[in-house]
């Protein structure tokens, strides 16, 4: 039997809402359209310069023509070049207006933070979408694994465990159907580990994480939901 919904809602969930930030961005729409534009990344007035187009397409699976509608689409929305993490917060609120996205948006802006600057820039930005729509599935495993070692030391506790679960559950919003229970977060933690933690020591690994994931056809099936979408 497979992780029951709010499990694989834990960690497919990232991929479904950034479709929703690329939306909101106007990025969805110019990625998918044709475009002829042959130029190289516009540099001019923008705080932050992002690396050149050859180094990017070399660190993910976006072609030229991808990579430079991705940036106008950013560029677009962020002229600075940066995305600060209250404007990140606003974007995942006006999807979720029933709840309150603002800390698992804490969490996800953290994940795409890779340097710890305070700030996504568009390199964050499109090497993490890369993982989310066209990495494998170790790699997407690895980035969901990211997002929940919340202090990023190789482990994810109950305890950071539990600070997701409960944003993903203010999030979807108390109003959801069936009703959420104050004390389903907790349960779905602890099906979490009973699954997760195979040697009971009381944290799960990367190892673990994976193994677990990758024997479970659900997780595997919302892992594909999403590739090839741009």
């Amino acid at each position: 039997m497979g992780l029951d919904g709010m499990e694989i809602i834990a960690i497919a969930v990232v991929i479904g809402l950034f479709v929703f930030v690329l939306k909101q961005f106007g990025v969805w729409e110019l990625v998918s359209l044709e475009d002829s534009c042959d130029s190289d990344l516009e540099l001019s007035m923008v705080r932050h310069q992002p690396e050149g187009l050859d180094q990017l397409q070399a660190q993910t699976q976006f072609t030229r023509k991808e990579l430079q509608s991705l940036y106008r689409g950013f560029k677009n929305e962020c002229p600075s070049g940066l995305v600060d993490e209250e404007t990140f917060k606003s974007i995942y609120s006006q999807f979720f207006p029933q709840g309150d996205a603002t800390t698992y948006a804490h969490f996800l802006f953290n994940a795409f933070d890779m340097d710890r600057s305070g700030s996504i820039r568009f390199e964050d930005f499109v090497i993490g979408l890369s993982v989310l729509l066209r990495g494998s599935v170790t790699e997407k495993l690895r980035w969901a694994f990211n997002l929940y070692d919340i202090n990023k030391d190789g482990y994810i506790t109950k305890e950071e465990m539990m600070a997701i679960m409960t944003s993903i559950y203010d999030m979807m919003g108390r109003y959801t159907l069936p009703t959420v229970r104050d004390d389903s977060p907790f349960q779905h933690v602890e099906k979490f580990f009973q699954k997760m933690d195979r040697n009971r020591d009381g944290v799960v690994t990367i190892d673990e994480f994976i193994e677990t994931c990758q024997k479970d056809e659900n997780i595997m099936a919302s892992m594909q939901l999403f590739e090839n979408v741009i």
